[in-house]
């Protein structure tokens, strides 16, 4: 059977336009599909449409140009409704090469329309990627709608009066290619034309190559779109509450929020870190930011990183470190020291699929048993979870806040999918954020036996924290360290009552943070069915919650951002539901907790291949459940 070549099944080219649409550029890790899913995403921002993406890179560092375990790809859902998930399956998908066909080919709905650079369908790229004949010219794409361009010749004709050689010419395709997807979704290439004029400043031939294949692609839309195999969707601006908006990845609006909490702290911010995937980009991202007070400094190791980060916190600033699950793993014994002095800290844990280097650019939730339990002796900590790349700001700003009022080490966890996501960010007014100023003691706190000042360096407030005390403070010279502390005086003291008494006042000075009440996400605060997430779910879960509440099943979505210490009135919220399930990204880590803390019998659903929820998975639980 021959490949048909019509028009998009899942892209209406009557007079009615779809709501939303969810594209895939796939490539050669080489072949930019990183940046041109992003800038696609600028424009479709620009359009103000919602979106939210998923970009997804392969684990090699350079893998073998054409093979399958180096494809990477870039997928983004947008359109005129709120946009939650970067969507399940895609509805247009652009493959650049076999390789990325044969990845990708299986996730495309039914009908969907696949658009390919046929000039790189040689005998040799099908080896690579283990095709026994040319998809293009079998069955293979039967159930598809098929664009066959040979894009590598139409860009190489593009840019030829601009003297690249054939290397560097295809190096221009990508941009042919958005082009295309511009003029097919009804976007404006003049902002693309001033993003590539700026990158290229030094390099007015490059830019201008780009700019015309960028063009090229363009116009070959509406020459197409003449003939007929392609039409031109338009989708219509989401309603949108009027405000400064900008497009915020997850590493992004955790860097900002760091920011602003210790803006609002009234404190210099000092970063410790190390490289690694794909926490990263906080690093980078910080590293610019030096005009707010911002400190960075790229150690030689974990250790060194996190070490820093306290020294800083103990002269006065506030520390901050952050690393995936690897490198948490190693800063576990600082983490201690932290505690142990009772000291505000930051941590943030991009999680990743692990253990050990498992899946360094793929994401997962296995690190919340690490995050709240992971460390010698009884050494608890504040664990907070960001829900998407916009909530990771505000996230940030209250582990800030818990850090210092309570004088405590706080990790904020995150993921793979919420770091390099990316989705609209309204910019909040710095007015509206409560500020609460750092307090240091400057003056005996305290009296002896005879009546006269002395300083008690761990004497705790109404809140269970001791005060914080720059060094070098006249008179308030004091112990401080990992070995056990007298109560109040800061002494060493081995003692069993001392060290009961101690392990009891750092145990219930976390155990008394006031976090919020938990709410209810959507749904009623009793019911049939709860699902409860945390973390990076919330998108697929919302969907599927939503979808499911149309058809008339009694389900509803709580999703907590307090992992420890739980808000207050969880157990009761859980006690209210006939039944619970805990979607998540390991093997029930959250569910094990909720179990534990409130005796719920809550119903695990797992995923542990490196990839988000999709709602179609969550919705046919819930159907399953309630059927």
């Amino acid at each position: 059977m021959a490949t048909k070549v019509a028009q998009p099944g899942k892209i209406p080219t009557t007079s009615k336009q779809p709501e939303a649409v969810v594209v895939r550029f796939a490539g050669d890790s080489g072949d930019g599909m990183q940046l041109t899913g992003g800038q696609f995403t600028l424009s479709t921002a620009l359009a103000g449409n919602d979106l939210a993406t998923f970009p997804d890179f392969p684990a090699e560092i350079r893998a073998p140009q054409g093979t399958l375990f180096g494809v990477s790809a870039f997928q983004i859902n947008f359109g005129s409704r709120e946009i939650d998930t970067a969507g399940d399956q895609p509805d247009v998908l652009v493959a650049m090469n076999p390789a990325a066909l044969k990845v990708n080919l299986p996730a495309l709905n039914p009908g969907g329309l696949v658009i390919v650079d046929s000039g790189e369908f040689t005998k040799r790229n099908l080896e690579k990627a283990k095709y026994e004949s040319n998809p293009l010219e079998d069955d293979t794409l039967a159930k598809y709608d098929v664009l066959k361009l040979d894009i590598s010749a139409m860009t190489i004709e593009a840019v030829k009066d601009f003297g690249l050689g054939n290397k560097d010419a295809l190096r221009c395709k990508n941009m042919w290619t958005l082009g295309l997807a511009l003029w097919m979704f009804d976007r404006p290439r003049k902002p693309l034309h001033d993003w590539l004029n700026k990158k290229f400043a030094t390099k007015p031939d490059i830019a201008k190559a780009n700019i015309a294949a960028l063009d090229a692609g363009h116009a070959y839309g509406e020459t197409a779109e003449l003939a007929g195999p392609l039409k031109q969707v338009h989708l219509d601006p989401t309603p949108t509450e009027p405000g400064l908006y900008r497009t915020v990845t997850g590493a992004e609006a955790i860097s900002l929020g760091l920011i602003a909490g210790a803006r609002l702290l009234r404190l210099p911010m000092f970063f410790g870190g190390y490289p690694i995937t794909p926490a990263s980009a906080i690093l980078h991202h910080l590293a610019r930011m030096k005009e707010f007070n911002v400190t960075t400094f790229q150690a030689e190791d974990e250790i060194a990183a996190i070490c820093a980060a306290i020294g800083a916190s103990y002269a006065g600033s506030l520390g901050v470190t952050s690393s995936s699950g690897p490198g948490i793993a190693l800063k576990t014994e600082a983490m201690g020291l932290a505690i142990m002095t009772e000291l505000p800290l930051v941590i943030v844990n991009s999680q990743r699929g692990g253990p050990s280097t498992g899946l360094p650019t793929k994401t997962e939730q296995s690190d919340l048993y690490q995050a709240v339990y992971g460390r010698n002796g009884d050494a608890p900590l504040p664990v907070i979870a960001a829900r998407s790349p916009a909530d990771a700001f505000e996230c940030a700003i209250e582990a800030c806040r818990i850090a210092v009022q309570y004088m405590t080490p706080v990790m904020l966890l995150t993921d793979g999918y919420i770091a390099n996501a990316s989705e609209p960010w309204k910019i909040p007014d710095p007015d509206a954020f409560e500020r609460f100023p750092a307090q240091f003691l400057e003056e005996m706190n305290g009296t002896d036996a005879d009546g006269n000042p002395v300083l008690l360096p761990y004497k705790r407030d109404e809140s269970g924290a001791r005060p914080w005390i720059k060094p070098g403070t006249k008179g308030l010279m004091h112990r401080i360290g990992g070995i056990e502390k007298a109560v109040d005086t800061g002494h060493i003291d081995y003692s069993p009552a001392n060290h009961s008494a101690m392990t009891k006042a750092r145990k219930d000075k976390i155990g008394n943070i006031r976090v919020s009440d938990q709410q209810v996400a959507l749904g009623e605060k009793s019911g049939e069915l709860a699902i409860v997430g945390w973390g990076s779910t919330y998108g697929p879960i919302h969907q599927a919650v939503r979808r499911a509440r149309a058809e008339g099943l009694d389900v509803s979505h709580i999703h907590v951002r307090h992992i420890w210490p739980l808000p207050a009135n969880l157990g009761e919220l859980l006690k209210s539901y006939d039944q619970v399930i805990v979607p998540e990204m390991n093997t029930g880590q959250f569910k094990t907790v909720l179990r534990d803390q409130y005796l719920v019998d809550a119903q695990p659903l797992n995923k542990t291949s490196g990839q988000p929820f999709t709602i179609n998975e969550i919705l046919g639980v819930i159907k399953g459940a309630l059927g």
